[in-house]
């Protein structure tokens, strides 16, 4: 069964208007801060990016002994990110994008696709929701459809993180029941409206740059306009029922360069942003080409929230959300391509926030994802082999595994692995062999996808892992951050910083 979205379009206005409002408010920003006190904050969020991520980009990009710009943040610490099952606190060890937006954005635990909703399904408040209330001026960036869980995360509220829009459906926007059945639509209707008719409508953030056009539609940008956004670009003709290619118009780094507006929405693709490496290979007449970089879009964002005259001050989320998306998919160099972009967005967070001395920088991610590694030059990974290598020590015998192992048998399976997998073996899709990139610390002459390469990785699945990730601050109050903490810490740590 499907449902044009309009149905509840009222019931929204309502229950977003009521959900924004004071009651919810946690706290208020002064009028008037000391001088070491924050007034900006801007968290930047690598989707996907773990430990090793960090470490591959920084030998690939400034060598062994370079530090990336996000490796330069003062305050180091690290960051658990499990959620928990449907109604319970019982812990999901591997958590999703959207529970892990809902923990650093609302500081609760919840389910894995959910957003802004508790592990109940209660409609919990964000972070960003009560920043506007509290009369701080609010942005949201990412690669990735602005309707995706990450950027929802801080502007909306929904069961399923697959409810994105244009249309309602049971299928993206209820959660099933043990018997394979829908459960019934909630008293909030809310929580079963399209995330993109909830961005439209809330006025939750100001500045809004990212993908998914084509989860928007012209009563969509009716309602934005009205609310005094400048829409770059165009959602749609009124008159066709459904929105196309050729009747919507995505805007362009030119409409990007041109706003003034402190409060706009520009969306550069009908779905993700184009990936790094595969937009530098297109020719200049591209499409694609006219996308801009995330740290265009961070840079604008900051420009146009921090000249705001009627603001506290401002909250920024910026997204990398490439990372993610290309681990998923086992390609390491469009992963490391994303990271050093990413790296980059960081770079202008950073420029504008040691001018500023009152913006608070955060630099961390929802999750690892696939297991992503660094192995030696010249080895081979389990993925490869025949059989996993010896469990039994020669030197005493109490340290052997049961049931034992020689290795004999720990040697590449030539079904498994026909060579590195952006070199020789390039052409073969069922190969689990590595990908080689040559290191600033290489000779001029190596190649990437060489044997002679010296940053040699791999990945564990193609799924996320529940592994800590990496947190980096700067700025007044950034050495709370400096510490082994749950997601959910975030959350009250940006709110005490901006809304004591």
């Amino acid at each position: 069964m499907q449902h044009k979205k309009r149905a509840w379009l009222g019931a929204v206005a309502a229950i977003t208007a009521a959900f924004v409002g004071s009651t919810l408010v946690a706290g208020c920003g002064s009028d008037k801060k000391a001088d070491n006190e924050v007034h900006n904050i801007i968290y930047l969020l690598g989707d996907g990016m773990g430990r090793s991520h960090i470490t591959a980009a920084r030998e690939r990009f400034v060598g062994a002994n370079g530090r990336l710009n996000m490796e330069q943040l003062p305050y180091v610490g690290a960051v658990a990110t499990y959620a928990v099952e449907p109604n319970s606190d019982k812990p999901a060890l591997v958590t999703d994008s959207a529970s892990a937006a809902t923990a650093w954005a609302s500081g609760v635990k919840t389910y894995n696709a959910a957003i802004g909703v508790d592990a109940y399904g209660k409609s919990v408040p964000t972070l960003m929701e009560q920043a506007k209330a509290a009369g701080f001026a609010t942005g949201n960036v990412s690669t990735a459809e602005i309707t995706d869980a990450t950027p929802a995360g801080m502007f909306s509220h929904a069961l399923l993180r697959g409810c994105q829009g244009p249309t309602f459906t049971e299928a993206t926007c209820l959660p099933k029941k043990s018997d394979g059945s829908f459960e019934a639509a909630p008293a909030d209707k809310t929580l079963v409206t399209p995330i993109a008719e909830q961005i439209a409508r809330n006025g939750t953030a100001d500045v809004i740059f990212g993908g998914g056009l084509a989860r928007f539609e012209p009563d969509d940008q009716k309602s934005l306009t009205d609310k005094g956004y400048q829409v770059l670009g165009s959602m749609g003709d009124p008159a066709l029922k459904a929105q196309t290619a050729d009747s919507q118009k995505v805007a362009t780094a030119a409409d990007l360069t041109a706003t003034k507006s402190d409060k706009v929405i520009g969306l550069f693709n009908r779905s993700n942003l184009t990936v790094t490496a595969a937009r530098n290979l297109l020719p200049d007449s591209a499409p694609q080409k006219q996308e801009p970089t995330l740290a265009a879009m961070a840079t604008k964002a900051i420009d146009l929230l921090s000249n705001r005259k009627d603001s506290k001050g401002f909250l920024l989320q910026i997204e990398g959300a490439q990372i993610d998306k290309r681990s998923h998919a086992n390609d390491a160099a469009q992963t490391l391509d994303e990271m050093k972009a990413f790296d980059d967005a960081v770079a202008a967070a950073m420029d504008f926030a040691k001018k500023d001395k009152h913006t608070l920088v955060i630099v961390t991610a929802d999750h690892e994802c696939a297991g992503f590694n660094i192995i030696e030059k010249n080895t081979f990974t389990n993925a490869e082999a025949v059989a996993p290598p010896t469990n039994v020590d020669a030197g005493n015998t109490a340290n052997n595994s049961l049931p034992s192992r020689d290795g004999k048998e720990n040697v590449k399976d030539p079904a498994r692995s026909s060579g590195l997998i952006n070199g020789a073996g390039a052409n073969d899709p069922k190969n689990f062999g590595p990908a080689t990139f040559r290191t600033p610390n290489d000779k001029p002459e190596v190649k990437d996808g060489s044997p002679e390469a010296s940053l040699w990785l791999t990945y564990l699945s193609g799924n996320h892992t529940g592994a800590d990730v990496m947190i980096y601050a700067y700025g007044p109050g950034g050495d709370v951050f400096a510490a082994s903490q749950d997601n959910t810490a975030l959350y009250t740590k940006m709110h005490k910083a901006l809304l004591p």
